[in-house]
């Protein structure tokens, strides 16, 4: 068999240099198929998006039933009852008035979309000069230009692209009284150029898994309040369940736009939200065709992701996910406890169904990979962590074996 990658051009990976992919056959629950035959327990539910795990039975005959009456439809002045559906009962969930739905394919869409909104949002009203977001230090919010523009311009991902991306703000998360001043005074002095506050509440995925209390949502609330600032949770990893609550954002603190993905659809098809309050869509409610919101990606709305997706929002609504996100998070602080006294580690944090052993240095990501696969297990590090994030509805016993491959293999690399 030829390498299976040879014409795909794979993600974050140096092609000269990266292992040949594992081919998969198939997948069902949380485990991975490969093609020769091996099985692998799925510890990061493909980017935290397998909410339910692979296959479940209810969306697969959402799917099934949406495919045999329509795949798609453009959204340019036509509708579908999936759509219609979902939007309504996002609508329903959300706190605090986030009822306005924008859909996209990818979340990095869903952050441009809620960024242009904000932009447009002041625009609209006539002011031109709050053009500039305020973002944070250790986050992370996608890999297309303008989201590019808004993560951590130095530990990210993204520095090559510093000289072509609009400039932004990006201090540090107000944590503490020290960087909470900080903050407060660097919001007084530019709050005339601020449209809105960008931040992964709860917990920064991808910029190294960094958890905060959600007094500091609070801080940045407030902030907001205070200057008529926008603000904006990305909840593209922290949505649906991941940090113990279904949605990160809570009644003391909501945003003005939310963006949702990933788990959205259960992981099967690709989706993505940018959830606007009242606030933000009075101000493109006008008579002028200039003040509507003109963007249209082709495949929003997709009725086979909106079946999905509805079939998710069964899900939650049938199976207790919550607490099983509470079983994880005991199993996980549990199995993981081991790892604090093994060199080389940093800090071992958990949070709802995320586990997260950062270590001081990771070395060479390819072999600690390998080393995980051949304990049978699919965990992918990135940076210096070592993380889970799996489906919400894991088998505690695949879990146990996915935090004791953990410490295994960090134990026999010295």
């Amino acid at each position: 068999m030829t390498n299976p990658g040879s014409h795909v051009w794979l993600p974050y990976a140096q092609m000269k240099t990266a292992p040949a992919p594992l081919c998969v056959e198939r997948t069902s629950g949380s485990r991975i198929v490969l093609s020769d035959g091996r099985e692998l327990i799925d510890g990061i539910a493909s980017w935290w998006s397998a909410c339910h795990g692979y296959n479940h039975p209810h969306i697969r005959a959402a799917v099934n039933r949406q495919l045999e009456r329509m795949p798609h439809v453009m959204l340019g002045g036509l509708v579908h009852e999936p759509v219609l559906t979902l939007c309504r009962r996002l609508a329903a969930l959300l706190p605090g008035g986030l009822t306005h739905v924008f859909l996209s394919d990818s979340g990095s869409v869903a952050v441009e979309v809620a960024m242009k909104m904000a932009l447009q949002y002041w625009l609209n009203r006539g002011v031109r000069d709050r053009n500039k977001l305020l973002a944070f230090k250790g986050g992370y919010h996608g890999d297309t230009f303008a989201a590019m523009s808004v993560c951590d311009p130095e530990e990210g991902m993204h520095a090559l692209f510093s000289g072509a991306l609009l400039p932004h703000h990006v201090v540090d998360l107000p944590r503490d009284a020290p960087s909470s001043a900080q903050f407060e005074a660097f919001v007084d002095a530019h709050a005339g150029e601020i449209a809105a506050i960008l931040v992964e509440p709860l917990v920064q995925g991808a910029g190294g898994m960094l958890f905060h209390e959600a007094d500091v949502l609070l801080r940045l609330r407030r902030a907001a309040d205070r200057h008529g600032i926008l603000l904006i949770y990305d909840e593209i990893f922290t949505g649906f369940g991941r940090t113990g609550s279904l949605f990160a954002c809570s009644a003391t603190a909501v945003p003005d736009i939310i963006t949702l993905g990933k788990a959205l659809s259960g992981g099967t098809l690709p989706l993505a939200a940018t959830i606007a309050n009242q606030r933000v869509f009075d101000a493109f409610w006008s008579d002028d065709p200039l003040h509507a919101l003109m963007h249209g990606p082709t495949f929003m709305g997709n009725a086979l992701a909106c079946a999905a997706a509805n079939a998710s929002l069964d899900l939650f609504e049938r199976e207790d996910r919550l607490a099983q996100v509470a079983g994880i998070e005991r199993g996980l602080s549990a199995g993981l406890a081991e790892c604090r006294g093994i060199a080389g580690v940093k800090d071992v944090r958990v949070r709802g169904a995320i586990g997260v052993v950062e270590l001081a240095q990771i070395g060479d990501l390819n072999d600690l990979q390998r080393r995980f696969i051949e304990a049978g297990v699919w965990i992918r590090p990135f940076r210096n962590i070592v993380y889970l994030a799996p489906a919400l509805n894991i088998a505690l016993e695949d879990l146990a074996q996915l935090t004791a491959a953990i410490v295994a293999v960090l134990k026999a690399r010295g």
